[in-house]
């Protein structure tokens, strides 16, 4: 495999092969499954394949693993679960490691995880377009490859059995339609480049989401000596960070064993109660559905509390009701009242990015971009397509289904290794019929 990885990692800035018209330079046969993304879910998939013997190569838009924790996260981000269930497959955390690891010690984690198990990722390489192709019985996969500050692209077609999309869901960043906002005239940020609470200090902040991001976000506006005032527009489930001496997911998980869905919720919802007290005095009315039931349904994650609903009751954070418009200075609400705000903050969340880019509709969404099918059985597509890290259950739905499609390509790889063998990109083979998405 290291032979045929050389033409795609030596960037030959001066190779006449380098076409600027957006055609393949090459076409590149892939003896194994290509893993799009090499983030936590591509890592993932791409050790449990090697574990079992069977090579792959991942595609990376960015230049390093697990970009958007290491680009679009905020500084004071830690696991909102204990390190045991966002571990992932074959390789736990450090020991000293905290419950809850911080962001540079997940990452820290994931690079050596990478490093581990020997996998190098082609960076800078943005996959524009897959396709099964029904006469030759493989995907083709085509992507640029960003060479450098040359500003030069190079166009590379690779043909692959397997194709497994690890590309997540938060792969684009989500901008509401909001009437006015184009007018305001202080900072506008999405959580995605927010990184700390420095820049607003003394600030009259608006932050527009009020999921683990935007709560959060509110909590260290406040260290930092801000004013911020969170838009609640819909109902939301507020739990404890912890009950009864343990992690709020692993007593959940726990229960789950012995009790029904409708019954832990219940439970879930008593011990809030006691904790937190009633949240709907503050303003957070939560859903009439059960805080695992809704997630089970819809994939709305509840928010776990790290101190917010503390400053809330205070009075540092207020609540307020959806945006009906913004203008130069100020915000107007649902209620009919006007306040101006120095800046915005959208902790409007992510969405799949698939649609862009895979021509295949079966499987996934074109509305939001994620598998047709429900959990747990949205991993496996037709053709060898197969989907890491969609499941809505974080890290640990990750590593469930990369040990599964580890698992399913291996009963093909052993009927088939004979007729797996790499060829090179001079071998026959039929012209592609992919066209880049605009």
């Amino acid at each position: 495999m290291d032979d045929y990885l050389k033409e795609v990692e030596g960037k030959r800035l001066h190779d006449p092969l380098i076409q600027k018209n957006g055609e393949p330079a090459r076409q590149i046969r892939v003896p194994g499954p290509l893993i799009v993304g090499a983030g936590p879910s591509g890592l993932a998939a791409a050790a449990c394949l090697k574990q079992k013997g069977i090579p792959s190569l991942i595609l990376e838009r960015a230049e390093c693993v697990a970009s958007l924790w290491q680009f679009k996260t905020y500084d004071r981000l830690r696991l909102h679960l204990p390190k045991q269930f966002c571990q992932l497959p074959l390789m736990p955390f450090p020991s000293n490691f905290p419950t809850y690891p911080t962001k540079q010690q997940f990452l820290a984690y994931l690079r050596a995880y990478a490093e581990h198990f020997e996998l190098k990722p082609v960076f800078n390489s943005t996959v524009t377009a897959a396709e099964w192709d029904e006469g030759c019985g493989f995907w083709r996969v085509k992507a640029v490859l960003n060479c450098g500050k040359l500003g030069l692209k190079e166009t590379t077609e690779y043909v692959c059995k397997w194709l497994i999309v690890a590309t997540g869901e938060n792969a684009e960043e989500i901008f509401p339609q909001i009437e006015g906002l184009e007018e305001f005239e202080g900072p506008v940020v999405h959580t995605s480049s927010y990184k700390t609470g420095g820049v607003f200090r003394g600030k009259k902040v608006l932050v527009i989401g009020c999921g683990n991001s935007g709560m959060e976000v509110c909590l260290d506006l406040c260290n930092f000596k801000a004013s911020p005032h969170l838009v609640v527009r819909n109902s939301v489930h507020i739990l404890p960070h912890e009950m009864l001496g343990r992690s709020t997911f692993g007593l959940s998980m726990c229960l789950l064993k012995w009790l029904p869905m409708r019954l832990v919720d219940k439970i879930l919802l008593f011990v809030s109660h006691l904790v937190l007290g009633d949240t709907a005095r503050l303003g957070l009315n939560r859903p009439k559905l059960g805080p695992l039931q809704l997630k089970n349904l819809s994939g709305r994650t509840p928010v776990l509390d790290v101190g917010t609903l503390a400053n809330i009751r205070s009075g540092k954070i207020k609540v307020r009701r959806g945006v009906t418009r913004l203008s130069r200075c100020a915000a107007e609400f649902v209620d009919g009242s006007v306040e101006n705000f120095d800046a915005v903050i959208l902790a409007t969340g992510y969405k799949s990015n698939v649609p862009s880019w895979l021509k295949e509709r079966s499987m996934f969404s074109e509305k939001d971009g994620l598998p047709r099918k429900q959990f747990p059985n949205g991993w496996k597509g037709e053709c060898g397509l197969y989907a890491v890290g969609f499941t809505k259950r974080g890290l640990l739905g990750a590593s469930m289904d990369a040990r599964r499609t580890a698992q399913d390509i291996e009963l093909v790889w052993k009927a088939e290794d004979s007729a797996l063998m790499p060829f090179t990109h001079s071998s026959v083979l039929p012209q592609s019929r992919l066209q880049t998405h605009d």
